[in-house]
């Protein structure tokens, strides 16, 4: 992972809500606010909570006087999030880095975390914090992407921004977001990290889209492979748009489009 990998600013938060959201994200912000609200907590810690999908999705469903506290390390896309989320008062913006939470032990009745642990730089240290707010019997909620050839459009469109950049091609899809699918891995760290009762699934779904189109800008534009590309050639930025359109298109049509995506859906327990 590079410095780049963790930068959404600019208008990634904005491109990232609007396109890629509905595009991978949102059928499994609504598994995931299923898993948490099951259990009926009083208490929940959401890390990593980007522009605030499993929180428009989780907060329905907790009970009118449950504890809500959403964070997120970079406040673009926290701030952008509290804009999107209705007047609630169970709620509230923090924040805060998930590798070193501001709370006391054993604070909340479950830590969820979507899609965020492929980019903690330690995730054992991120996971121990995760368990040391918990309660006893509290559960750690989370996933994560399974491979990047599991999941179609990310994939194809890798493959077409490195036509743009052969010498140097852009690898942040691979690299980060689909780089930690190893449930071995996942597994091992979760229980150096403290967990004992640990399900992971796989879980796949459809990706849909408007078209070719809407699929490309959402990566290179709501992604930091968008900061990939410009660091090589920012003049570049509109060519590897094309070529990824050009190349879903050659596979999906153009539009509407649908691919396969898939996840690792974890449920730790102490």
């Amino acid at each position: 992972m590079t410095e780049r990998d963790t930068v959404f600013s600019g208008s990634i938060p904005k491109f990232y809500d609007t396109l890629l959201v509905p595009l991978i994200f949102e059928a499994y912000a609504a598994d995931l606010a299923e898993l948490v609200a099951a259990s009926s907590p009083g208490s929940v810690l959401e890390t990593a909570a980007g522009s605030g999908v499993v929180t428009r999705a989780l907060a329905p469903k907790l009970d009118a006087g449950a504890r809500y506290m959403v964070t997120d390390l970079n406040a673009p896309m926290l701030n952008y999030a509290a804009t999107r989320q209705g007047a609630d008062s169970r709620i509230e913006w923090r924040q805060a880095d998930a590798l070193h939470l501001p709370f006391d032990d054993g604070t909340f009745d479950a830590v969820c975390c979507q899609f965020g642990a492929m980019f903690f730089p330690d995730r054992c240290a991120g996971y121990t914090e995760a368990r040391r707010v918990l309660k006893p019997r509290g559960r750690f909620i989370f996933n994560v992407w399974d491979r990047i050839e599991e999941n179609v459009f990310a994939d194809v469109v890798t493959q077409a921004v490195a036509t743009v950049f052969p010498h140097d091609p852009p690898a942040f899809l691979a690299r980060t977001p689909h780089g930690y699918h190893d449930i071995a891995r996942i597994r091992d760290e979760l229980h150096r990290a403290g967990f004992r009762d640990i399900e992971i699934q796989a879980h796949e779904k459809m990706s849909h889209a408007d078209s070719a189109r809407d699929v490309a800008t959402a990566y290179c534009l709501g992604t930091p492979l968008r900061n990939d590309i410009e660091a090589r050639d920012a003049g570049l930025l509109d060519l590897a748009i094309d070529r990824a359109t050009k190349a879903i298109a050659d596979r999906y049509g153009e539009g509407p489009v649908a691919g396969k995506i898939q996840a690792l859906v974890i449920v730790a327990g102490g």
